[in-house]
């Protein structure tokens, strides 16, 4: 425990707080404080102590904060804050994504608009990448400074610098050479504005309202045809076959049997699948192995052959008919359609709605092509990852995480790791005229390891590797794998990984797969897996909808003209425009006031239900900046009450001291439980109960009378001074990891006065229970004052008595408890409800005309005879009535119209029968009233 006694020495700048909470006056300068004193990096003097560590999911060094960011930082920076506090040895590793399909772009944008973009060769071109982002790279890691985030940015890492880039390299080689890694032709998800190869998640399926165009097939040998239905039908030159279901009658007969190939010079067989749908079109579906992943699998089933018609750039090439070949995909549909109409074949054509698949960088709708890729044999990697779950080894929060995992995990195909770019890690394959491969870091180890000759010339493949590869190595790589560092065994496997849920495929299995591997260990113990953060309607917050929402604009405010010219500064559809700007105007007439860090912070953390999307709601901030200002408030009302003067924690402390403290423990420990847990939303919401119910409203409330007592008793007085100071300074720990600015500097005011030495709250202890003694006698004592200081309020509001007015207090029933209690808090309870006489009536006596409330068994009455104007009261009260009884025929009229019943939504329907119901009871109270006013002035 710190010494209690104020020795005269404290902070004098202490009580000088300024008058209001201005998060824009201590942010930035706190921050650098922290940043300067070494306070984020992971130096232990106890190398055997608890270690904690987080690796930070690498933001693409193209990118910029956005609200997701933000939600994800806070929850990581909570928790580090927390156990860094708990004495762990913590790490929260920083690093950034390469980004090779975003940064590429971003760079041939810069080249186009200086004209030099087909001037430079490859290396030229990477050494311009490697020049922006020294420059211009890494917006995002100030942003995240602005956020609060206390990542250790000493060992920050890059997916493309030299140590990560070695470990990317051996992880390749290493695959290689036990026949995980190989080259081969698959179907994948294709580019063609980048002609590359794109991840699952790099593509954007969207609603579009197309066409179904049915075709006619003839049948070999006959004058019949069967007729079948695509979307795509561009793609019916690289058909191979015709498909129906094994069951169903009406082409059972035909199952075997050719149909003529319109418009190109095949037959294709008639085969049999169970996978086809007989009740969708005619039952009869074309298969086109090389451009669809379904109709390629079947084609495998079938051993059918596969004809790709599409060139890198999606104009038809010359496996097709030479009278398509080189036109663009739609201008080869409309030919295809035109040509089939002229022939007699095109059935009909009918809309139909379909989601069309669109490269989320580019936005060109993309194929699924043959191609030549680099290929990871996954099954092997996979199988170790699945039973590391089902073993507990790594623990899904929330649970049901895990199916999602072993649903996909479990039936997981081989995994395209190559692009078509410039900018990433170059795959270290090399080949021969022939087209053999070889495999090793560079040219020269490739000639040593394969015995190769100068005379044997070698080409470099020209691929790289997919950043999902690389990002793969996270966990390990940032800290030093392949070497054997102290990082590596003093943090690794991490603690936890904290990442939304929409990546578990992508990065969270991967990273089990190959730290599994590589390290033999799991990469993290647990992932916490957060949901998306929507827009205050539940929709995903986009730039190209208009509904995002920069989380800086929050903290440091923003107009309402600039918030309007950033939502619609990207729009997908510019004709938008208008409906964005008139929606943003009425959401924000004024623009976004400037809530500071702490509010937007708080608002993520009580927001944060387990796994959920969460729905931004900035009254939540607004809320949470109130806070911040009772708490700024409340910490200026001790410290003028304790400054200077007399602090005493070894007397006795008074009854509201020993509730206090007592709730203090039963805050720490739900606290505690709760960030132990991941229930970011109930740790913010014990603290905001605590310090705004508890703290504020009660503890400082009682505490007055007693302070400002001149002929109190003078310990007694300094002990409740020590447990206000205590218990703020305690409460502002606890709320450290969720507010660290506003905590911060309460605490350097609040501290030195209870004889802290240390500079930062960050790095002091995290309370302990100990320290806070239970008193539950206490604790149902205060809350039975606090339920009888209640109804006294409520009767004075009722009756409109004025709050300074003195009044008698009449109480019957009950029981020993209610006369011990009463006698326990007498002189507090007076002191607060401005009651001047207290009488017991026994049992079955009857009380004058009162105001009554009900404690239990205890009757609390307030005699009303000479606390009010009975003329004027029951005058007030007629008019309220009146009032009340216009509204209610008004609801009442509405309510019988069966136009409004039968037409107006359920919902609006209900809200008025309530407001009816509300009314009545109102009117029947106040009448109420009334008759006991009557009674009383006869």
């Amino acid at each position: 425990m710190p010494p209690s006694k104020n020795d005269g020495n404290s902070n004098p700048d202490s009580h000088s707080l300024e008058t209001s909470f201005n998060p824009q006056l201590i942010e930035t300068g706190l921050y650098q404080e922290w940043m300067d004193a070494g306070y984020f990096s992971a130096n232990s003097s106890n190398p055997h102590g608890k270690a904690f560590c987080i690796v930070i999911p690498p933001p693409n060094v193209t990118g910029s904060l956005h609200m997701g960011h933000a939600f994800q930082h806070t929850l990581m920076d909570a928790l580090i804050r927390y156990h860094r506090m708990k004495g762990a040895e913590t790490l929260w590793q920083m690093g950034m994504d390469h980004a090779g399909i975003a940064t590429q772009m971003l760079v041939q944008r810069q080249l186009e608009q200086e004209g030099t973009n087909h001037t430079l060769n490859r290396d030229q071109f990477v050494e311009r990448v490697w020049q922006w982002k020294n420059t211009s790279g890494g917006q995002i890691a100030g942003q995240l400074r602005r956020l609060g985030s206390s990542l250790d940015w000493s060992r920050e890492r890059f997916t493309m610098d030299e140590g990560f880039s070695a470990a990317v390299q051996q992880v390749f080689i290493s695959l290689h050479e036990e026949g995980l890694i190989y080259r081969g032709k698959r179907l994948v998800n294709w580019d063609p504005e980048l002609e590359t190869a794109i991840s699952d998640l790099e593509v954007v399926s969207e609603e579009s309202l197309g066409s179904m165009w049915h075709f006619r097939y003839p049948i070999q040998d006959s004058d019949k045809y069967l007729v079948v239905a695509t979307t795509r039908p561009e793609t019916m030159l690289g058909d191979t076959a015709v498909a129906v279901h094994p069951n169903d009658e009406r082409y059972t007969h035909l199952i075997g049997k050719y149909v003529q190939l319109p418009l190109c010079d095949r037959i294709i067989p008639i085969i049999s699948d169970p996978h086809v749908d007989q009740e969708f079109g005619t039952g009869c579906v074309k298969i086109t192995p090389a451009h669809d992943f379904d109709d390629y699998q079947m084609g495998e089933r079938h051993k059918l052959p596969v004809i790709n018609v599409f060139t890198s750039t999606a104009h038809i090439n010359e496996d097709a008919p030479l009278a398509y070949q080189g036109l663009d995909r739609f201008e080869a549909r409309k030919k295809v359609v035109e040509d089939l109409d002229q022939l007699g074949l095109l059935e009909k054509i009918e809309p139909h709605k379909l989601m069309v698949p669109r490269g989320d960088r580019s936005g060109a709708i993309v194929e699924p092509w043959l191609t030549d890729q680099w290929f990871v044999k996954i099954q092997a990697l996979a199988d170790p990852a699945i039973k590391a779950v089902e073993d507990g080894s790594v623990e899904f929060v929330p649970k049901q995480y895990a199916n999602t995992y072993f649903s996909w995990m479990r039936d997981i195909k081989d995994w395209c790791i190559s692009r078509q770019l410039w900018w990433g890690h170059r795959i270290p394959a090399w080949y021969d005229d022939q087209q053999n491969i070889y495999v090793a870091p560079c040219e020269n180890e490739v000639r040593k390891k394969y015995a190769l000759g100068e005379e044997i010339k070698l080409t470099q493949d020209e691929d790289v590797l997919e950043t999902w590869f690389s990002s793969a190595l996270w966990s390990f790589a940032t800290l030093g794998w392949p070497e054997h560092t102290r990082e590596l065994e003093r943090f690794h496997p991490t603690s936890v990984l904290v990442t939304g849920h929409d990546i578990i495929f992508f990065w969270v299995a991967r990273m089990i797969m190959m730290s599994l591997k590589f390290t033999g260990e799991v990469p993290f113990r647990k992932v916490y897996m957060h949901g998306l953060v929507k827009d205050s309607d539940g929709n995903k917050m986009s730039k190209s909808k208009g509904n995002g929402i920069d989380p800086l604009d929050i903290i440091d405010g923003i107009s309402a003209d600039a918030l309007v010219a950033k939502r619609t500064a990207n729009l997908m559809q510019p004709d938008m425009a208008e409906r964005i700007e008139k929606q943003t105007r009425k959401e924000y007439p004024d623009g976004i006031p400037a809530y500071g860090t702490d509010a937007v912070r708080f608002t993520y953390c009580a927001l944060a239900s387990t796994g959920r999307d969460i729905r931004w709601d900035m009254h939540r901030v607004e809320g949470y900046r109130n806070f911040c200002n009772k708490l700024w408030n409340a910490s200026k009302f001790v410290l003028m009450n304790v400054v200077d003067k007399d602090l005493d924690s070894d007397s006795t402390p008074g009854l509201v001291d020993r509730w206090i403290t007592s709730r203090a423990h039963v805050f720490l420990g739900d606290a505690t439980r709760a960030i132990e847990s991941y229930r970011f939303d109930l740790y913010a919401n014990h603290v905001y109960e605590f310090a705004w119910h508890e703290y504020c409203d009660w503890y400082v409330e009682l505490s007055k009378p007693g302070l400002w007592d001149e002929s109190g008793d003078k310990a007694e007085i300094a002990a409740t001074r020590y447990t206000l100071l205590n218990i703020l300074e305690i409460l502002l720990r606890i709320a450290h990891p969720i507010i660290p600015y506003i905590t911060e500097t309460l605490w350097q005011r609040v501290a030195p006065e209870l004889g802290y030495k240390g500079k930062s709250i960050m790095v002091e202890a995290f309370p302990e229970l100990k320290d806070l003694p239970r008193d539950t006698e206490a604790e149902e004592t205060v809350e039975w004052l606090k339920t009888m200081i209640t109804c006294l309020r409520n009767i004075r509001g009722e009756q409109n008595i004025k709050p300074k007015q003195a009044i008698p207090l009449i109480l019957q029933g009950g029981n020993a408890q209610d006369r011990l209690r009463l006698t326990t808090a007498d002189v507090l309870f007076r002191r607060l409800t401005r009651v001047e006489e207290i009488v017991w009536l026994a049992d079955g006596e009857e009380a004058p005309p009162n105001a009554m409330q009900i404690v239990g068994d205890l009757k609390v009455m307030v005699p009303l005879a000479g606390l009010i104007d009975t003329a004027d009261e029951i005058s007030r009260l007629r008019k309220e009535c009146d009032k009340l009884r216009r509204e209610l025929t008004g609801v009442e009229s509405k309510l019988a119209n069966e136009k409004f019943v039968s037409k107006a939504p359920e919902a609006v329907v209900a809200k008025e029968k309530l407001r009816c119901e509300e009314i009545g009871s109102k009117l029947a109270l106040l009448e109420i009233q009334i008759a006991g006013l009557k009674e009383l002035a006869t």
